[in-house]
């Protein structure tokens, strides 16, 4: 009789749990499927794994709003920053093999190496290319406006200013990302993205992954990017396949991917009996290595409410129901991604979607924390972020059309339009041609970046939004007393005509 009836309560036990947990995915599943309409999101894909077992994948939507072609298990996304932390892991492993100190001065591997405050050169550590706080000031536009190679990237970031003292402050810096992925191939001989592939891609289970974003269209079954443009409502952009800046955000991967990938995370850093990082460098990874400030968190922090906020090596880190949450965005035009990890709970979730900025992605982070790692349905997340990210989207709309309104009608610029034409230059940014044409000023950054752009009041123009990043982009010219254009001012910087 003990028998049978501690046979019974073992199964009815397993009945219970099988129950509850059914009860979770469909909570999650639900807020999910309503927090897709109202961000109308063609296609994402959430994963949850808790103590080394899939409790939640599924794919949703279309990868493509014209052939409706599904979201599937193999349909690659964009890891965007995610990357980041995979690229701090490469580096682990060389520190594992004796090759590489995390607090190695970036020059003994780099000696090309070079910043704008001779002492942050030298002082410059491996560890500093991964925590945002250097103390040099972040510079995208380099990687926006033209498709030089790393090492000419990094030598014009020489130019960007130092903005406060080493490891003083937190700026998020891709560029340093960048350097950190040719510190990998400095130590190890392989390119970063040979490195990952055969050394965490391959043994993790990583099958579908490409870590250049170029090689995407080999493969064949990748995702469209979409952006809900506040005037024109969903459209298409471009794929950003900026692969020079590559370790900061460009790999591409899949549902079945970061299921693996997922799982290796709550192992520590073990895949079955391989052993990818050594317990004591996959912990220091998650360590917190740098404060950050409000204003370089995540708006979510209103909803959190969090006592502290920090950076490991690839992750931002912040206190959630009394636990140390590591979690991670990526944004790259049209696409976005998102991962967590709650490591006391072995609890980690994934979130791939193909639209711009939508922040459901926070939604289903926190939702399934509370789900699968406190057992709690309390909160409607979908409805506190979308709240919360409506409002922001409003003053979006209020500063445009403060723009609008803000603008002067019927006002001529100072000279004939021919007079603008000409070459500037930037000293860390390159080259603008700018060209007179029946519909206005077209302004050419690098061979990379064109810009059409109209009359908008007096020496100022506005980009239309045919680019790349659909933005909206005043260029205000400067003219000298001789009655000669100088130089034009656009994204805060200068450039000096050149003829």
């Amino acid at each position: 009789m003990k028998k049978t009836t501690l046979f019974l309560a073992i199964v009815l036990s397993a009945s219970t749990i099988a129950l509850a947990q059914n009860a979770k995915t469909k909570q999650l599943d639900a807020m999910i499927q309503k927090g897709m309409a109202d961000w109308e999101i063609p296609g994402l894909v959430t994963v949850v794994v808790k103590d080394g077992e899939t409790v939640f994948q599924k794919a949703y939507g279309v990868k493509n709003l014209e052939s409706k072609s599904p979201v599937d298990e193999h349909t690659l996304f964009t890891m965007a920053s995610t990357t980041k932390a995979i690229v701090c892991q490469a580096l682990g492993i060389l520190v594992d093999q004796g090759k590489l100190n995390w607090t190695d001065k970036v020059r003994e591997h780099l000696p090309y190496f070079n910043l704008s405050d001779a002492y942050l050169t030298e002082e410059a550590r491996v560890q500093d290319l991964l925590t945002h706080n250097l103390g040099i000031q972040q510079a995208d536009l380099l990687w926006a406006m033209d498709s030089v190679s790393t090492k000419e990237t990094l030598q014009r970031f020489a130019l960007s200013e130092k903005n406060y003292p080493v490891r003083g402050g937190f700026d998020y810096n891709n560029i340093m990302y960048a350097a950190a992925g040719e510190v990998i191939q400095a130590v190890s001989g392989q390119h970063w993205t040979a490195f990952v592939t055969e050394n965490i891609f391959k043994p993790v289970g990583m099958n579908d992954a490409v870590a250049k974003s170029v090689d995407i269209f080999k493969k064949g079954n990748y995702t469209t990017p979409y952006l809900n443009d506040l005037d024109d409502g969903i459209v298409q952009v471009d794929y950003n396949l900026a692969d020079q800046i590559g370790a900061a955000g460009m790999i591409w991967s899949s549902m079945s991917d970061v299921t693996n990938y997922l799982k290796y995370l709550v192992n520590d850093g073990v895949v079955k009996n391989d052993t990818i990082l050594s317990k004591n460098t996959f912990d220091y990874l998650f360590k917190p290595h740098a404060f950050v400030t409000d204003a370089s968190f995540y708006p979510t922090q209103q909803l959190t409410k969090p006592h502290w906020k920090t950076y490991g090596l690839g992750w931002f880190q912040h206190d959630y129901r009394g636990k140390k949450l590591d979690f991670h965005t990526g944004s790259i035009g049209g696409l976005i991604a998102i991962c967590g990890i709650i490591r006391d709970k072995d609890v980690a979730v994934y979130v791939f979607a193909n639209m711009d900025h939508a922040e459901l992605r926070h939604a289903i982070l926190y939702k399934s924390m509370d789900l699968f790692a406190f057992d709690d349905n309390s909160r409607n997340w979908h409805e506190e972020v979308f709240q919360l990210y409506s409002k922001l989207k409003e003053q979006e709309k209020e500063y445009h059309q403060k723009l609008r309104d803000e603008k002067v009608a019927d006002t001529k610029t100072t000279l004939p339009l021919e007079h603008y034409e000409g070459e500037y230059a930037h000293p860390m940014l390159g080259k603008a041609t700018v060209k007179n044409t029946d519909a206005g000023l077209t302004i050419n950054f690098n061979d990379f970046l064109m810009l059409p752009t109209q009359h908008w009041h007096y020496d100022t123009f506005m980009s239309t939004k045919e680019n790349p990043y659909r933005a909206a982009i005043d260029f205000n010219f400067n003219i000298g007393a001789d009655a000669i254009v100088k130089s034009f001012e656009a994204f805060g910087e200068t450039f000096e005509r050149q003829n």
